[in-house]
């Protein structure tokens, strides 16, 4: 018999072991411990236990004795934060996570446990509810699944799309997911980069200038630091991105992986070059750190920032899509 419950403070070994057991593909850092889901999921100033919903089988011997039975399944929902990233927007209710045992799904657990993620998520006030995690609406496993950030669910995550379409969502957005390798690639070059180049010079800081709320919560839990493109004169920056230390994922992906992300180019000065320079830069000065791969995600709405990233040599390594609760 299955039942199903909030979440309780003995239940985060048990979470964790399905996760790293059920299998889903290359964005999820699976070979990790305990530790991260406190890091980027149970510490939130946000986190509700009735928002993380778990799947009990009392007929199976339990994990430990603080269990009843066996868990067989998690949803995590919460809420998205509002334009300015000061707090959270609860009209938009998130589903970041449904995990089911592979051996007890097509039982109906995964739509139930949506079912009482969604009531949650309208009792709080949600008039709008997606499902997969990204930009600002990415309350929880920021770090953990996606990569370098999330980007709704992934295609390489192959039991999503199909389990969401027949719960009647639909897929609105699309995020391209982009690796490089920098061992044994070369950096394009050109006279407008070289030239940029000349003029400016890359600064390090350990935040972006005026970080909101959410980013205390989510890139400022993990390792990053900010690169500014800046000019040799002085002056306001040219170009700035983020980058966070994909530490998580060590053990999943074998190397050392950095995640890059927030690209943004002063307005005056956009199509101009300056994107590509800065991210040139930024991966030199990580291959001095004997980073291995550098990770970046885009919109796919985005075309001047998809053309920067491809030009800086990225490759597609998989789509990540957000879907949206008809009716």
């Amino acid at each position: 018999m299955v039942e199903y419950r909030a979440f309780r403070n003995a239940d985060p070994p048990a979470i964790h072991a399905l996760w790293r057991a059920a299998g889903l593909g290359r964005g999820a850092a699976v070979e990790t411990g305990v530790d991260a889901f406190d890091l980027v999921n149970y510490s939130q100033p946000f986190f509700d236990r009735d928002g993380l919903l778990v799947a009990i089988d009392r007929s199976q011997p339990p994990a430990s004795p603080r269990h009843e039975g066996r868990l067989v399944g998690f949803v995590h929902a919460g809420f998205a934060a509002c334009d300015d990233a000061s707090q959270l927007d609860r009209s938009q209710g998130v589903i970041c996570a449904i995990v089911v045992d592979p051996a007890y799904r097509r039982r109906g657990i995964g739509r139930e446990l949506l079912t009482r993620a969604e009531q949650y998520l309208r009792s709080g006030g949600a008039t709008r509810l997606v499902a997969g995690p990204a930009r600002h609406r990415d309350p929880f496993f920021y770090g953990l699944y996606g990569g370098s950030r999330p980007s709704g669910f992934l295609e390489s995550d192959p039991a999503a799309a199909p389990f969401l379409a027949a719960c009647g969502y639909q897929p609105f957005e699309r995020h391209g997911v982009f690796q490089r390798d920098l061992q044994g690639t070369r950096d394009p070059a050109n006279f407008r980069i070289v030239s940029i180049r000349r003029k400016s010079e890359l600064e390090i800081v350990e935040t972006p200038p005026n970080p909101a709320w959410w980013w205390y919560t989510h890139t400022g839990r993990l390792d990053s630091v900010s690169f500014r493109l800046v000019p040799r004169t002085g002056g306001d920056a040219l170009a700035q991105l983020t980058a966070v230390g994909l530490d998580l994922y060590l053990n999943t992906w074998q190397e050392r992986v950095v995640g890059l992300s927030d690209l943004r180019v002063r307005d005056d000065l956009q199509g101009k070059g300056y994107g590509q320079t800065l991210i040139i830069e930024v991966l030199r000065r990580l291959r001095l750190e004997l980073v291995t791969r550098v990770e970046l995600h885009s919109p796919e709405s985005a075309r001047s920032v998809l053309a920067v990233i491809q030009a800086t040599g990225f490759q597609r390594v998989d789509t990540g899509h957000v879907y949206e609760r008809l009716g």
